[in-house]
């Protein structure tokens, strides 16, 4: 089931601290978790970053928000338990919290000022849907790579067969095959049928070998092409080749691959934008951002 928003879990995270016991964070996901019904597989959703675990981050911001408000005490490094405020409100027995309803004590309203949370107390504001602060900068940032991805993309398809070959071997070397670029550059673009086809190292030892074939398309690759090329790949007593387009491959040419014993990888042109921004192909930094956390470690005393 999709991962409620994080002031879903504000209510629950404060019943659940009700019971006037410590609770550490994993406690609480585990209680959390149960509440909600959540499956194993729902729990292990990542962000789109794939650094960290989408339910568990948005049960520790909303932890977050209910200490901020007061209505939870940090104890000590990771355990927190409900406050005398937490304990006046669970009486009343509400239905719902979110931010508009934290927005009534001073300390939630301080700290909202240097955040995007709006103070206002008469709207709900469109940050009350969004998701955890560092979810919108991920995807901010996710949205930012898509654009430069088919920006990319679209100049790639536009580039000569000449440029696309040397984009691949720049591509592949970045990456960590082909041993040099010299040795790259020697040992693809020997066809002349207007892609780029070769064998290149897989390692600088050159311990194994890996067949290359380009095709700068814009119709989708089918079938037929890739056990052409698998049968390039025996011709040459090759086991290993990547298959690189600009376009799509059909469903039909992904599912033989996974039939076959040679090992054949597909790339098409989103992965193709996506290795060119992981490795700086074509791409040039304009700014760096660091998130930082709270080093727990370094405040410890004794």
């Amino acid at each position: 089931m999709p991962i409620p928003e994080y002031q879903k879990f504000f209510l629950p995270v404060l019943k659940i601290a009700g019971d006037g016991k410590n609770h550490s964070y994993a406690e609480m996901y585990s209680s959390v978790a149960t509440e909600f019904k959540l499956t194993e597989e729902d729990r292990a959703e990542l962000l789109p970053s794939g650094t960290a675990r989408k339910f568990e981050n948005r049960v520790a911001w909303a932890i977050t928000y209910l200490s901020k408000a007061r209505l939870l005490d940090r104890v000590s490094r990771g355990i927190f338990r409900i406050s005398e405020r937490d304990a006046e409100v669970l009486k009343k027995k509400p239905v719902e919290l979110d931010n508009k309803f934290l927005r009534q004590f001073p300390e939630f309203l301080e700290f909202a000022r240097g955040t995007k949370i709006s103070t206002k107390r008469d709207e709900d504001t469109e940050e009350d849907t969004l998701g955890t602060p560092y979810e919108t900068l991920e995807e901010a940032y996710q949205s930012l790579r898509r654009t430069l991805a088919q920006e990319l993309l679209d100049r790639v398809r536009a580039c000569s067969p000449q440029f696309f070959e040397r984009l691949v071997v720049d591509l592949l070397v970045a990456i960590g095959y082909g041993g040099s670029r010299k040795d790259a550059g020697q040992a693809v673009g020997r066809s002349g049928d207007g892609g780029i086809d070769g064998i290149i190292k897989e390692d600088k030892l050159g311990l194994d070998a890996i067949y290359i074939q380009a095709k700068r398309w814009e119709a989708t690759v089918g079938r037929p092409t890739v056990q052409e090329f698998a049968g390039s790949l025996e011709g040459h007593r090759a086991r290993k080749g990547v298959l690189i387009t600009t376009s799509k491959f059909s469903q039909d040419a992904k599912e033989y691959v996974g039939r076959i014993e040679k090992k054949i990888v597909l790339v098409d042109g989103e992965q193709l934008a996506q290795l060119m921004i992981d490795h700086k192909i074509g791409v040039t930094e304009v700014e760096n951002y660091w998130v930082h956390r709270v080093d727990s470690d370094y405040f410890e005393e004794g």
